[in-house]
């Protein structure tokens, strides 16, 4: 238990997902497999809904959830591995976009942390990441259906390889 948790009992202690294994041992985060099939099932279910609905205005709302679907499912496969840590000297963090991957150096990342936010009445949360691309400054958010495991996992992992500026205050989970 660390000094935040101690001092704030409510927020939400959990244990490692993997707790016998090394927290850097996995260098890659993306939505997981099984989800982004689930969702691809989704949208062919829709798509046949679709085709056998009875009148214009059904065929048109339900092809085009069945669009969106087939849509999220191709972006989150085209995505993967949505980000990842290349070890070396200094160590990059890759993270993977629609436009292909995009690389940066421990100097290029301002600011890593892990923000809660609450969403209907549960607390969700979210990697931050501030970087300097390119001359400018971007906020590029991570939730668990990008990484597929515990945002704060990533943290510690982008710790471990000196990717995470050391600042007090890196994680807030009562937000």
């Amino acid at each position: 238990m660390n000094a935040y948790e101690s001092d704030h009992p409510e927020s939400d202690h959990r244990e490692p997902e993997h707790p016998a294994s090394d927290p850097a041992s996995r260098l890659e985060w993306s939505t997981p497999p099984a989800a982004l099939v689930v969702v691809a099932c989704g949208g062919v279910a829709f798509g046949v809904a679709a085709v056998v609905a009875s009148d214009g205005a059904s065929r048109l709302l339900i092809g085009l959830a069945a669009v969106l679907l087939l849509c999220l499912a191709a972006l989150g496969l085209r995505q993967r591995p949505r980000l990842s840590v290349v070890p070396g000297t200094p160590a990059r963090l890759v993270i993977r976009g629609l436009l292909g991957p995009v690389s940066y150096e421990p100097d290029q990342i301002l600011r890593a942390r892990v923000m809660s936010f609450r969403r209907l009445g549960r607390s969700i949360p979210n990697l931050e990441l501030d970087v300097d691309h390119k001359g400018d400054e971007r906020l590029l958010i991570f939730g668990r259906w990008d990484l597929g495991t515990h945002p704060q996992d990533v943290l510690d992992v982008m710790a471990v390889h000196g990717l995470a500026p050391a600042h007090p205050g890196n994680t807030d989970r009562d937000r």
